[in-house]
């Protein structure tokens, strides 16, 4: 049985379509933030009713398994509750359709909502850019240049801000496509030395949901792509799983420490 710890998720503020905030703009996010009120900040508060600032605050951008789809708002999402399990205060961007390279619905790709989301944001003590599903149709060579001109751009700009970079997601068994896209983003996070989360090689979602086989058949919605409620619980857990042993569940840097990691 899964432990339920404090509900520590401080700022869910995206673009996926699923939440009031349409627009995250260096000039309204503030204004939209103080609307949300304390519901949506969220976060720990002492014995005398004062919100504390110590849990980690960790961005995480990504496609609709990250930001949601209609019916899954990003608080259903599994990044929500990898932030509710841990205890971050985290902030969800991106939008569904969403990659690298594919510009989704509304013809951006991940540097642009980075730059648009997250970029002119205070330097967060983690950044966590989960994606590459919506790759698949486009040249690999494309998906690793994008790939590591973001995670190149998130690194200046943020020296000492932790980074993790995570593989596509999938419903089921993987496409071929889905595999190369990985095992480009896969090399650029060694060329970069940046740690990399591969649900496809630790095989999160096997089978197929129509056919009702493997893990797929528990956890996938009927579009065979997207995780149904136990899914987005059961991907938290594999998150969490691989983010302990990364040593990330934690990931504030100590005062004056190395902010270098290994691949």
């Amino acid at each position: 049985m899964r432990r339920l710890v404090p509900y520590a998720l401080a700022a869910v503020l995206t673009m996926s379509g699923c939440t009031a905030v349409a627009s995250q703009s260096p000039q309204r996010a503030g204004k939209a933030t103080r609307a949300t009120g304390d519901k949506a900040l969220g976060g720990k508060r002492s014995a005398g009713g004062e919100r504390g600032a110590t849990a980690p605050v960790v961005m995480i951008l990504g496609d609709s398994y990250t930001a949601g789809i209609p019916g899954t708002p990003p608080t259903a999402t599994y990044a929500a509750d990898v932030a509710r399990t841990l205890g971050w205060q985290i902030i969800i961007a991106g939008y569904r359709g969403t990659g690298f390279v594919a510009p989704g619905r509304i013809g951006k790709t991940f540097p642009m909502l980075f730059d648009e989301e997250l970029a002119w944001r205070p330097a967060p003590d983690m950044v966590i850019v989960a994606g590459g599903h919506n790759d698949w149709p486009h040249d690999p060579q494309l998906v690793t240049a994008s790939a590591r001109q973001l995670l190149t751009k998130i690194r200046q700009q943020w020296p000492s801000t932790r980074l993790l970079l995570t593989g596509p997601m999938w419903g089921g068994d993987p496409r071929r496509e889905a595999l190369r896209v990985r095992d480009a983003l896969k090399g650029v996070a060694s060329e970069l030395q940046v740690p990399f989360i591969d649900p496809l090689q630790e095989k999160w979602i096997t089978g197929n949901v129509r056919r009702r086989t493997g893990t797929a058949r528990t956890y996938i919605r009927r579009d065979g792509v997207h995780p149904n409620a136990a899914g987005n619980r059961y991907f938290a857990d594999r998150f969490v799983t691989d983010l302990r042993r990364l040593g990330l569940d934690e990931p504030r840097l100590p005062a004056g420490g190395d902010d270098h990691q290994g691949p």
